[in-house]
């Protein structure tokens, strides 16, 4: 049985395993409700704007967009096994700004992130983000609770 609440879902990812079970109830939404799946990731340029431009500021950006590009795929093979459409994006920018935006363009009826992301700094961003893209966000936010104790 599809549904008519939700036709195009979001889920932000990061690639961590903490962020997994953010990644299946996406999916399982998606496959419940018969919903196409974007699967994303922000590459957040203004954590090394200030860096100037050159080769080490061309690897790092490199890096992130390897992360990024893995993250998705992640999502987009565990997707395509359960039979949901899916397509993933890498946005650049300011992650919670960029979610929303995409979401606004796209016609997103539901974002759903996790709560907990990588360890230490990257862990009270995504939180940050979390929250913001919650708070400013004109479709409802799924926050799916990461596996604390599995993370420690």
């Amino acid at each position: 049985m599809t549904s008519t609440l939700y036709k195009n879902i979001f889920i932000a990812t990061d690639g961590s395993r903490q962020n997994q079970r953010a990644v299946v109830h996406s999916i399982e939404l998606a496959k419940m409700s018969g919903a196409k799946l974007y699967a994303g990731y922000v590459v957040d340029t203004a954590a090394f704007a200030s860096i100037p431009m050159d080769a080490g500021w061309e690897m790092m950006y490199e890096l992130l967009e390897k992360e990024a590009n893995g993250a998705t795929e992640s999502v987009e093979e565990l997707a395509q096994k359960e039979g949901v459409t899916v397509e993933t994006v890498v946005l650049e920018g300011n992650p919670s700004h960029e979610i929303i935006e995409f979401a606004d363009n796209n016609n997103i009826d539901l974002i759903i992130m996790g709560t907990l992301g990588k360890t230490g700094f990257d862990r009270f961003l995504l939180g940050s983000v979390a929250e913001k893209v919650t708070r400013n966000s004109k479709v409802p936010v799924l926050v799916v609770r990461g596996d604390s104790e599995k993370e420690e």
